[in-house]
């Protein structure tokens, strides 16, 4: 048996240390990746309602339902795609949806009917599903495993920031130039997306370890009834959230806040990039109820002092407290879900998590858009703020009093 002298021992230490580093190339363009999908994402959610109702001279229901389509068409692409990504590869999945990302965001340019622009957007959605399943397990893959907290939190950043960027861009582009530049901004931002893929090398992962998908489909496949509770509070609570980023525009040019309005989500992204360590911190030491249940106060408190804004000053400072609110709970809510079920879940758990949110934000606009028809603007952030404080009744009763029975399998992080 051959010994291990210095050298050898020092070239094993390195192996390791470059083996456990994570800011490697294929994590920084899958994260790369992700900015610029999410990027589009924001830019259009944002400005896709003022369009409809302007440009194409529909109702604020039908505004809605074409905002809300795209959350849809996400969900089914998730559920298709999720069962194969593992067999086809993740990079061509990701390479096939930027591919149809790039392809949905030219069909923009000739949505001139409201038919055709929720074709375009239901085909959007299926294509950024698609790109997002495949870009996010390229980062699972990529992160070494002794620094995977660490890896997602940098991942997840990227989303944030785009949170920020967004909404600000589509809004600023739409006031200066018209929404034609803003669906020329969002081709190229496309185009970019797809360049920065093909960098991207196909993570190794051990076929022994890979899921052969199954032939049939049972519900188990596709839902943790374990993680069911806390999905349904985030389900409608993305419901109010979305609907507010579709319809926020509108609102701002009804109430001559369309300043103020283009900077909500800016300042809104900024609290949660600041607050939600502290939050995360916060749910290790102190346990979930510590904080989930002021961050759903404080969700709803921001919804009341929204539909009273009548300054930039009121409405800014309601998008810090809805930030500090929705912005900290979703993060929580995710970390509950996982809690709530064995190791071996935890994917299924996430995956449940994020199909609820989707259900919610598909919906959501829809709905919100046609009771513009019956109340107005204040009225309704004023009844969604009671719809949040229903969220903590439904918290303590349904998730709350299990958190320390069943739900919690192991001693595992908030984080």
């Amino acid at each position: 048996m051959k010994h291990l002298g210095y050298k050898d021992l020092w070239h094993l230490e390195e192996a390791e240390m470059v083996s456990d580093r994570l800011w490697k190339k294929d994590f920084i363009f899958v994260t790369l990746a992700n900015f610029l999908i999410y990027m589009i994402f924001y830019i259009f959610m944002a400005i896709i309602a003022p369009y409809c109702v302007q440009n194409l001279h529909t109702s604020t229901g039908i505004a809605g339902l074409v905002s809300g389509i795209f959350l849809i068409g996400i969900l089914l692409g998730r559920l298709w795609i999720g069962r194969i990504v593992q067999e086809v590869g993740s990079k061509k999945i990701l390479l096939i949806g930027t591919s149809l990302h790039l392809l949905s965001s030219l069909f923009y340019m000739f949505a001139s009917n409201v038919l055709f622009l929720l074709g375009t957007r239901f085909f959007h959605g299926i294509a950024f599903g698609i790109a997002h399943t495949g870009a996010g397990t390229i980062a699972a893959q990529v992160i070494p495993r002794t620094r995977q907290g660490e890896g997602i939190g940098f991942y997840t950043q990227s989303q944030i920031i785009a949170t920020a960027l967004g909404p600000f861009l589509g809004i600023l582009l739409s006031r200066s130039w018209g929404f034609k530049a803003v669906f020329w901004t969002g081709l190229f931002i496309a185009l970019i997306g797809f360049l920065v893929s093909l960098f991207i090398s196909e993570p190794t992962v051990e076929r022994s370890k890979q899921l052969q998908p199954k032939k049939g489909l049972r519900l188990s496949e596709l839902i943790e009834y374990r993680a069911v509770p806390i999905s349904l509070i985030i389900l409608i609570s993305g419901f109010i959230y979305f609907s507010l980023m579709t319809f926020l525009p509108l609102y701002g040019k009804k109430a001559n806040l369309e300043g103020p309005v283009s900077l909500f989500f800016l300042v809104y992204a900024i609290t949660v990039m600041l607050s939600r360590p502290i939050s995360g911190r916060l749910l290790d030491l102190k346990g979930p109820n510590f904080v989930v249940y002021p961050c759903l106060l404080l969700f709803a408190l921001g919804m009341i002092l929204l539909g009273w804004a009548n300054s930039g000053f009121l409405l800014l400072l309601s998008a810090v407290i809805i930030g500090l609110g929705y912005g900290n709970f979703f993060s929580c809510g995710h970390a509950i879900a996982i809690k709530s079920v064995p190791p071996e879940r935890i994917g299924l758990a996430t995956a449940t998590y994020y199909i609820f949110i989707d259900i919610g934000s598909g919906i959501g606009p829809y709905i919100f858009g046609s009771l513009l028809s019956f109340m107005d603007y204040k009225g309704l952030f004023l009844l969604l703020s009671l719809v949040v404080f229903s969220t903590l009744l439904l918290y303590r009763f349904f998730v709350s009093r299990f958190l320390k029975g069943g739900m919690d399998h192991e001693d595992r992080s908030f984080k």
